[in-house]
């Protein structure tokens, strides 16, 4: 006999803040009626660490020190054991969406290293023959907007072979000069990251420009921290060989659930920068980097 059974949130959005509540109906059609054992609905938060593969053996004890962090957890029972009928039944719940003592709920985050998440989960329990039915569903929890206004300060920027820092070759690196600037480094995440650069000049043809949006995840415990830096975006503002003197415009929007507000705990941070990255037709690649603070408003 076939049953489906669903979570539906009021929110298209599926977004929340801490203190509201998380309200929806727990969906099940079936053919007809339906006996069962009882259904539960529990939500959960929860912090999950990982360490990437180069640093497993550097931190054995990782493992045991850092399960997975819980933020929020807790359960209801939606029906006591009995039978639904037959058709589309629509049972309504609600969950505040509160932490016991002084947990905070941070900001869904999906990363590579570290993943925050909260998730509701639907068992619906049912005799021996019958298969038990579980369904779940992830909502997105945002931090609240800092009260403190953000600061805009824009950051110039000039590259020449001079200021590149781990160049081993110097003597035969081709000779340019590029300039430009952020808008600012202290970012809202809502808002674009925005700018310009500009090729004054170079020896060689520039072959692109492109501007990468990295994370970096540190994870750790009281014999060390691992710390790792991967790309979540790459966007090209640049192709070829662009004319000198000219104004080439920056502007990257942050993409949603790969990113959250810069976050530091005790055992883990997550923190954001974006590099200006120059290919050169020689294969040179000249890299200029910026720490970037992330926040909500």
């Amino acid at each position: 006999m076939s049953v489906t059974l669903d979570i539906r949130l009021k929110r298209a959005n599926k977004v929340y803040h801490e203190g509201e509540v998380v309200a929806g109906v727990i969906l099940l059609v079936c053919k007809e009626a339906l006996q069962h054992h009882g259904i539960s609905l529990s939500m959960e938060g929860l912090v999950n660490l990982q360490l990437s593969s180069k640093s497993v053996g550097v931190f054995e004890a990782f493992y045991n020190s850092v399960k997975p962090i819980q933020l929020i957890s807790s359960n209801i029972e939606v029906a006591k054991a009995g039978k639904i009928p037959g058709g589309r039944t629509e049972i309504p719940f609600e969950f505040p969406l509160t932490t016991k003592g002084n947990k905070v709920l941070y900001e869904t985050y999906h990363g590579v290293f570290v993943n925050i998440q909260y998730m509701l989960r639907c068992d619906m329990k049912r005799s021996l023959l019958a298969k038990d039915l579980s369904r779940s569903c992830e909502f997105i929890v945002h931090s609240q907007p800092q009260k403190a206004k953000v600061v805009r300060t824009p950051v110039s920027f000039t590259i020449t072979p001079d200021t590149l820092q781990n160049s081993k070759e110097r003597s035969t690196l081709p000779k340019f000069l590029v300039r430009g600037n952020l808008d600012a480094t202290n970012c809202v995440i809502s808002q674009p990251l925005t700018g310009e650069v500009v090729v004054e000049n170079s020896d060689v043809p520039i072959k692109s420009i492109e501007l990468q949006l990295v994370r970096v995840e540190t994870c750790g415990c009281a014999e060390g921290y691992a710390r790792d830096a991967t790309e979540i975006q790459n966007i090209q503002i640049a192709e070829g060989d662009v004319c000198h003197g000219l104004p080439i415009p920056i502007y990257m929007v942050f993409p949603r659930l790969f990113i959250c507000p810069t976050l530091e705990t005790t055992n883990f941070k997550v923190e954001f920068e974006v590099n200006v990255v120059m290919m050169l037709h020689d294969d040179h690649l000249i890299t200029e980097n910026f720490p970037l603070k992330l926040c909500r408003v």
